[in-house]
């Protein structure tokens, strides 16, 4: 038997036997606790990006120049056009971006001159404000394409939700939530941009003193030559001192703001009617079934545009006939509204007060705290002999302005019966509104043997223009489910939004319909005593009406009785739907006072 075998039969024998210590100790040593592993690992040395890029720096030295030249190029470019971006877009063109900003050579000085550690420091603190000074232009340029101005950093900030609202009707909640994180984000990767752009100049100039002050010297030299012969490129100057010149004109708005809103608290106590005797107000309309229409983007570009005007003036030719021929007759003109391609309650509000309400802050002023000044609306309720009816298919929420405007009942967009698709942004068409208007209201006696006053809010013509609604028989609109094989066939917000002469189109569409839906509502059921007054509220945004679009609405009134339009012969209006190119024009808010004044209402006025 050979010695392994002995050995095995031995141990198999007497069983297993115990490690020794000596093997326990060996295994303890090779074998840590994971804990131990942990830590050894977490102490071992990490490469680090900085060191990483030294390496392949020095092991690449031509591409790493390259690399460092492009990245301190791009550098400096994102620094300059962010001193010299304008904030209106017809204005972007390459002549704007090839400037030199003395901005810029300031900034350099200030870094050049600065330790290491104070260095870094102003240079985020440099980054942050382009952040800044980036952002309130781009706001300035959406503001421009959609409200004709500029974003005002004291009121403008509600309008926000309003736009992400809008978007949410328009495209989706889910786009919205999207649209939103992708401001976001774009923001802050201005931000990060602008912050590592002017600490990598920063380091440079900080690098090599020498060299950077001789460069500023003779950028400093070449700045002053071309500041003193005005120097251009294209028509715009060499020499730039955008940044500081948005500083001073953001500035100004801020102090204007805040002026603005003592100024206009003043204003808007002082009234003309605001103490005239019920009895004394609108007296030659007594007796009358008053209709005030406001036809949602309802500008003179509708009218006067070559890509929109053939159409809407066909339109309104024919419906000028049809009503002649029901009896109606009408006389227009136009308004310069108070807002521009949104906002509309603040076209609504200066119309029917008489006080121009340019803003939030001030629509918020009438609507509010001093809320007493006196609207037409209320003026007929003032009267005591009417009762006072709003039909907002626009609303959807809580609308405390009801009170300012003199409205005794108000039908919202969930209060009446409508069960059909929304038209984008627009909660039913402006037919089905019109149609239960004249069922809820329009077709009931008022109470007590008064007249009746209404008040409408047409809204098929808001953007996005799309999908459009269609005119169907009066007697089939039912809940409104009749709509949704027309909306399903019409064109999608994303089919036109990002083309301007398909938006004219849409718009111009959108307009015929409307205008169709209110006039065929009057040829239907208007009444010997009928007067209906409708108007835009303004025009429509800068892709449809243009970057340099006045802001005139056409405004007409429609009656029976001749003497309702007698009483206004001598303003010089066209007869019929569409306002001749040089028909008077007035400003929105002085419209309150001619038309009271026009229909016997004696000026008894409050002062502030």
């Amino acid at each position: 038997m050979s010695q392994d075998t002995s050995t095995r039969q031995t141990a198999e024998a007497t069983g297993p036997r115990e490690p020794s210590k000596e093997l326990v100790l060996a295994s303890r040593v090779t074998a840590p606790a994971p804990s131990t592993l942990l830590s050894r690992l977490r102490a071992l040395p990490r490469p680090h990006p900085r060191r990483a890029w030294r390496r392949w720096k020095a092991a690449h030295p031509k591409p790493a120049q390259v690399i460092g030249i492009a990245a301190t190029a791009l550098a400096l470019a994102a620094i300059v056009a962010a001193l010299v971006m304008p904030n209106r877009w017809e204005t972007f063109r390459t002549a704007e971006f090839i400037r030199l900003p003395v901005e810029a050579l300031l900034g350099a000085a200030v870094l050049t001159a600065l330790p290491r550690r104070p260095r870094l420091i102003v240079a985020v603190l440099f980054g942050l404000i382009l952040g800044v000074l980036t952002v309130l232009n781009l706001m300035d340029i959406g503001f421009y394409q959609y409200l004709g101005r500029g974003f005002n950093i004291i009121l403008d900030w509600p309008l926000l939700t309003d736009a992400q609202s809008y978007l949410g009707d328009t495209l989706g909640k889910g786009t919205a939530q999207l649209a939103a994180i992708g401001v976001i984000l774009l923001i802050l990767a201005i931000f990060a941009v602008m912050v590592l752009a002017t600490v990598r100049v920063g380091n440079l100039v900080g690098r090599n003193p020498g060299h950077s002050t001789r460069a500023l010297l003779v950028l400093s030299a070449f700045w002053m030559v071309c500041a003193s012969l005005n120097l251009q490129n294209q028509g715009v100057p060499l020499s730039a001192e955008h940044t500081v010149t948005m500083l001073k004109y953001r500035a100004q708005r801020v102090r204007d703001a805040i002026r603005d809103e003592a100024a206009f608290g003043k204003t808007a106590r002082a009234d003309t009617f605001g103490n005239t005797p019920p009895s004394q107000l609108v007296p030659d309309l007594r007796g009358k079934d008053m209709v005030f229409t406001f036809i949602e983007s309802y500008g003179r570009s509708a009218i006067e545009d070559p890509v929109e005007a053939p159409g809407v003036d066909a339109t309104l030719d024919t419906r000028t006939k049809a009503l002649a021929k029901a009896g109606f007759h009408a006389k227009s003109g136009w308004l310069t509204s108070a807002t521009y391609g949104g906002s509309s309650w603040l076209g609504h509000s200066t119309t029917m007060s008489g006080l121009w309400i340019n803003n939030q802050n001030r629509y918020r002023t009438v609507t509010a705290g001093n809320g007493e000044h006196l609207t037409i609306t209320k003026a007929f309720q003032k009267t005591g002999a009417f009762d006072t009816v709003g039909v907002m298919p626009g609303v959807q929420k809580g609308w405390p302005e009801a009170k300012w405007y003199g409205l005794d009942k108000v039908y919202n967009a969930f209060q009446l019966g409508y069960q059909g698709p929304k038209f984008s942004w627009s909660t039913m068409p402006d037919q089905y509104a019109l149609e239960q208007f004249q069922q809820r209201v329009h077709s009931k006696k008022p109470t007590d043997g008064k007249s009746r006053m209404s008040f409408l809010i047409l809204t098929s013509s808001h953007q996005p223009w799309a999908p459009i609604p269609k005119m169907v028989p009066w007697d089939q609109l039912g809940n409104g489910k009749v709509f949704n094989a027309i909306h399903d066939a019409g064109k999608k917000p994303g089919d036109i939004l990002t083309s301007s002469p398909k938006s004219q189109a849409e718009y111009g569409k959108s307009i015929q319909y409307s205008v169709t839906a209110l006039t065929e509502w009057l040829e239907r059921y208007g009444k010997d005593n009928t007067v209906l007054v409708f108007l835009g509220d303004h025009q429509p945004i800068a892709r449809v009406s243009g970057n340099h679009a006045n802001r005139d609405v056409p405004i007409s009134i429609v009656a029976k009785d001749p003497k309702v339009l007698d009483k206004i012969s001598n303003w010089g209006w066209t007869d019929g739907l569409r306002p001749a190119h040089n028909a008077p024009v007035w400003k929105m808010s002085a419209f309150r006072d001619k038309f009271l004044t026009a229909y016997g209402s004696t000026p008894h006025p409050t002062t502030n």
